[in-house]
């Protein structure tokens, strides 16, 4: 990726960009509830986020011509890519992304921790493609797409690879979870803001790698837990991860050591 040589950008514009846009398709949503009663807070509230990546879409590319002084944002942003070598990007995201769940349900398995049960649903499958390509495409294009790019051009080139992981784990609930398990999944989350940030570097600037990668990681982990194998309620959170009955492994010791893995192995990518 390189960043754009001109600038117009301010810090207080970078912070309060997305709130905004979240702001305003929360404050969208809320008539959704009376007009669909039957509608969970949850249901609503992702309403709002789709009206606030739609906000993001429609607003972006201005928002690029303006401040970062670019004529083709899609295009420095990683989305419009040559068809052919978008598609080599993603697969080989998705492929290290199934490597990394392979090596977890392996030790479990073996461990007799977990059986392997082979049922999934074609409700649940769905799910599990609708997690890879909609969380996937959303957080990549807002971390290591806009945010990313916009750290470029405040912070400069070798602090902003730092500085957006740490804002990508920063904003995810791990601060929901006790004691050293908050901490444990924040680690796992500034690991894997790196290794996708890594991963678009390797890419020369496609994102569709990222999105393979992180997509690949949550669709996945989604179907394993559906129905693939039997996770254990109360299996060691140091080892799988935090959350109980619904453990995220990137913040277990199996996540970490996959993840700076991958970090290693991309690390001549990070200069």
């Amino acid at each position: 990726m390189q960043a754009p040589t001109r600038s117009t950008l301010h810090w207080w514009g970078t912070l309060l960009y997305v709130p905004v846009l979240y702001g305003l398709g929360w404050l969208s949503a809320r008539p959704l509830a009376l007009v669909f009663p039957q509608w969970r807070p949850d249901q609503v509230d992702l309403a709002g986020v789709v009206v606030a990546l739609l906000l993001l879409l429609l607003t972006l590319p201005w928002r690029l011509r303006r401040s970062w002084g670019i004529e083709h944002p899609w295009q420095e942003l990683g989305v419009v890519v040559p068809a052919a070598s978008g598609l080599r990007a993603f697969l080989r995201g998705l492929l290290k992304a199934t490597a990394l769940l392979f090596g977890v349900v392996v030790v479990l398995l073996l461990s007799g921790k977990s059986e392997w049960q082979g049922q999934l649903t074609a409700g649940q499958l769905l799910n599990a493609i609708a997690l890879l390509l909609g969380v996937g495409f959303a957080e990549e294009l807002l971390f290591r797409g806009w945010l990313w790019g916009e750290l470029e051009l405040l912070g400069g080139r070798q602090r902003a690879i730092g500085l957006q992981a740490a804002f990508f784990a920063l904003v995810h609930p791990w601060y929901q979870l006790p004691g050293f398990d908050s901490i444990s999944l924040l680690v796992g989350l500034v690991l894997l803001g790196l290794a996708l940030a890594l991963q678009r570097r390797a890419d020369h600037g496609a994102l569709w790698g990222s999105v393979g990668l992180h997509g690949g990681l949550v669709g996945g982990w989604f179907a394993l837990q559906a129905g693939l194998i039997s996770v254990p309620a109360m299996g060691p959170a140091w080892l799988l991860g935090p959350g109980g009955a619904n453990p995220n492994p990137i913040g277990g010791l199996l996540g970490w050591a996959g993840l700076a893995g991958l970090i290693l192995v991309r690390r001549h990518w990070w200069r």
